[in-house]
């Protein structure tokens, strides 16, 4: 049951709040909860499924966290939980964005560029961080 509220490690869960005994994760704490409201909000109010802004804003949202997971590979102690939290929250609504459209249009090109971006970024550091870990 704890993987399902905070999927660190032992060594990693200062980037969890601790409610009681239970961890839970900073950052999903801001992601997901403001996910689903976004997606229900622009469910409920009729929005629009296509602006121009959404494939630049929808990248710029999900930005911060994948810059701040990327840091906190080599880095784990450089943030705060306040800050993951926040970039959380960014995160949740650029995904909210574009998941809104991929349920009426599947694979929006917001969403394609957004999974471009977290890759192009995560792929290399978790190749890094891999090296790293098989040296030494």
């Amino acid at each position: 049951m704890t993987f399902w509220l905070s999927h660190h490690p032992p060594d990693e869960l200062d980037r969890c709040y601790r409610v009681g005994s239970v961890h839970l994760c900073a950052r999903c704490l801001g992601t997901y909860p403001v996910m689903f409201a976004a997606i229900a909000a622009q469910l409920a109010l009729h929005f629009p499924l296509e602006h121009p802004l959404d494939l630049p804003v929808g990248v710029a949202l999900v930005l911060p966290a994948t810059i701040d997971w990327a840091l906190g590979r080599f880095q784990p102690h450089r943030f705060s939980n306040a800050w993951r939290t926040a970039t959380g929250v960014l995160l949740g609504l650029g995904l909210g964005r574009s998941l809104f459209i991929h349920l009426q249009r599947p694979l929006p090109p917001v969403l394609l560029a957004q999974a471009i971006v977290v890759t192009g970024i995560a792929l290399p550091v978790i190749l890094t961080a891999y090296r790293r870990n098989r040296r030494g």
